[in-house]
C-alpha cells in the first residue's frame, strides 16, 4: 500500500464510475473505490480517509452539494472535485463556497481529470506541511563518523520495508531526523509526514490528537475534527516519546497498528487508514514493561524494526563539523578560535547534538569578538570553572567556590542582557521554554534595566 492515493468517485451513472475506474487501474498510485448515491458514499466517507473525492453534482435523494458538505465537515482534508454536464457558474460558486478544490464540466477529457486530481493532491499536501509536517525542511544528519555512517546506512535499508520501526536513543540524538530520513526514502515519500510529540499532552489531548473527535463529544468539541492518523493517511505517523504513552491510551494506540481502525472520541464508527508508524523513544520500554507502565504487546507491535542512534560521545569526531555547521547557519562573522575546538571535544554531551547547538548559540550572543574562546562557552558548572580558570587573573586555588544555583543565575542574567532582554530569543539559546524562563527570572530575581541605565 506504499504511496497510495486512495480516490472517490461518485455518480449516479454506472457506467461512468466503470469508465473512471478502468481509466484509473493504469495508474498503480491509485486506489478507487465507487458509489453510485450520496448514501452509500457517506458511508464510505465514515469508513476510511480518501485523499481525493470526484462527486457528481446531480444525484436523486441525497445531492451531491450535500455530499460535498458531509465530506467537508467530516474529512476537511479530502479534496472534492465536482462533476456535472449543467456546468453553470451558480453551481461552481457554490461548490467552492463549500469547499470544492475545482469544478469540471461534463464530458470531460480523461487527461485534463487526471491534472486536476493530481493538482488537488499537491494542494492537500501543502496544507498538510503548513499546518502540522515538517517535511519541507532539510535533514541535516551532519557527520562523517563510522558508528553516524553506520546508523545512516541501516535507516535506508528500512526504509525499503513496510515495517513499523522503534527509534531508540538519548534526548538530543536527533530521532526525528532520521524517522524523517526513513520517509523520504520509502516508497511513502509523496505522502505526509506527522509528527506527534506524546510526552506533550494529556490523555484525552493525545487520542483527540491521533484520533479525532465527533462535535460535542465533550465541551470544547465545537466541531467534528480529523486527527493525525487521518491527516497522515497513506504517508508516515511518527510518534515521538511513545514511551510516555499513559496506559489509558496505549490500548487504543494498539489496536489501531494491528487492524488500521480507530474510532474518534465521541464516535461510534470505526475508520480505517493506511499509514506507516514510526515511533521513537529515550527511554528503555524493557525496563518500562517489567514495571508495568508499558504494555509488552504495544511494545512487540512498535518494534518490529529496531533503530540505536549513537550519542554524540561516540562520535566526537563529528563534534568540528557539527560546530561549523551550526556557526554557518547562525551566524557569517564569527569563528571558532584557537583551544575551543578541544574543549567542546573533551566534553561528553548529555543533551547530545541538541545542547551542542545552544552552546554555540549561546557562544555566539555572548562573544564580544569574532572569535569564540572557551570562556564564551557554557555547558556544566565544571566545564564553566575550567573556561575560568584559563584567564591569567584566576591562577589556580583563586575560585570561590559558588552553587549551581548561583552559576544559572549569572548566565542566564548575561544571555538576557546579551540579547537586550528579549525573552523569546534569549529562552531559545538557553534551550528551554519561555515559560521557564518566566519562572527562572522570577526565582533569580533578576530585573531588567529601565532604557536610561
Amino acid at each position: 500500500m506504499a504511496g497510495t492515493y486512495h480516490i472517490l468517485l461518485v455518480d449516479d451513472e454506472e457506467s461512468v464510475t466503470y469508465l473512471l475506474q478502468t481509466e484509473f487501474q493504469e495508474f498503480p498510485e491509485f486506489s478507487v473505490d465507487a458509489a453510485q448515491n450520496g448514501t452509500d458514499a457517506m458511508n464510505l466517507v465514515r469508513s476510511r480517509v480518501y485523499d481525493v473525492a470526484l462527486l457528481d453534482i446531480r444525484m436523486p435523494r441525497i445531492s451531491g452539494m450535500e455530499v460535498l458538505k458531509f465530506i467537508k465537515e467530516v474529512s476537511p482534508t479530502t479534496q472534492v472535485i465536482m462533476l456535472t454536464a449543467q456546468a453553470d457558474m451558480k453551481n461552481a460558486i457554490e461548490a467552492t463556497r463549500l469547499g470544492a478544490y475545482d469544478f469540471l464540466g461534463k464530458p470531460y477529457e480523461i487527461d485534463h481529470l487526471l491534472t486536476s486530481v493530481r493538482r488537488a493532491l499537491e494542494h492537500r499536501h501543502l496544507l498538510i506541511d503548513k499546518e502540522v509536517s515538517q517535511t519541507s525542511r532539510p535533514i541535516d544528519i551532519i557527520g562523517g563518523s563510522k558508528s553516524l555512517t553506520d546508523t545512516i546506512a541501516n535507516a535506508r535499508k528500512i526504509a525499503a520495508s513496510e515495517a513499523f520501526v522503534l527509534i531508540q536513543g538519548e534526548s538530543g540524538t536527533g530521532k526525528e531526523l532520521f524517522a524523517q530520513l526513513i520517509h523520504r526514502e520509502s516508497g511513502r515519500r509523496h505522502l505526509p509526514f506527522i509528527a506527534v510529540n506524546c510526552a506533550a499532552m494529556p490523555d484525552q489531548l493525545l487520542e483527540s490528537e491521533l484520533f479525532g473527535h465527533e462535535k460535542g463529544s465533550f465541551t470544547s468539541a465545537i466541531k467534528t475534527k480529523q486527527g493525525l492518523v487521518e491527516v497522515a493517511s497513506g504517508g508516515t505517523l511518527f510518534l515521538d516519546e511513545v514511551g510516555d504513552i499513559s496506559p489509558l491510551v496505549q490500548p487504543k494506540l494498539l489496536r489501531f497498528l494491528e487492524t488500521g481502525e480507530f474510532r474518534r472520541v465521541g464516535g461510534t464508527n470505526s475508520r480505517t487508514v493506511d499509514v506507516r508508524v514510526i515511533s521513537a523513544t529515550n527511554k528503555n520500554l524493557q525496563e518500562e514493561v517489567r514495571a508495568g507502565r508499558f504494555r509488552d504487546d504495544l511494545l512487540y507491535r512498535l518494534n518490529v524494526v529496531s533503530l540505536r542512534l549513537p550519542p554524540l560521545r561516540e562520535r566526537k569526531e563529528d563534534i568540528p563539523l557539527l560546530v561549523e555547521h551550526f556557526l554557518q547557519r547562525k551566524t557569517r562573522t564569527k569563528r571558532i578560535g584557537p583551544g575551543t575546538t578541544e574543549v567542546l571535544t573533551n566534553y561528553d554531551w548529555p543533551g547530545n547534538v541538541r545542547e551542542l547547538e545552544h552552546v554555540i548559540e549561546g557562544a555566539i550572543a555572548l562573544a564580544h569578538s569574532d572569535v569564540i574562546e572557551p570562556k564564551d562557552l557554557w555547558m556544566n558548572v565544571s566545564l564553566h570553572r575550567q573556561s575560568v580558570e584559563e584567564k591569567p587573573e584566576n591562577a589556580p586555588g583563586s575560585i570561590e567556590p559558588e552553587s549551581l544555583e548561583e552559576v544559572e543565575r549569572r548566565h542566564i542574567e548575561k544571555i538576557l542582557r546579551a540579547n537586550n532582554w528579549n525573552r523569546a530569543k534569549s529562552a531559545q539559546i538557553l534551550g528551554i521554554t519561555a515559560k521557564t524562563l518566566y519562572l527562572k527570572i522570577k526565582r533569580y530575581k533578576l530585573i531588567e534595566p529601565s532604557n536610561g541605565q
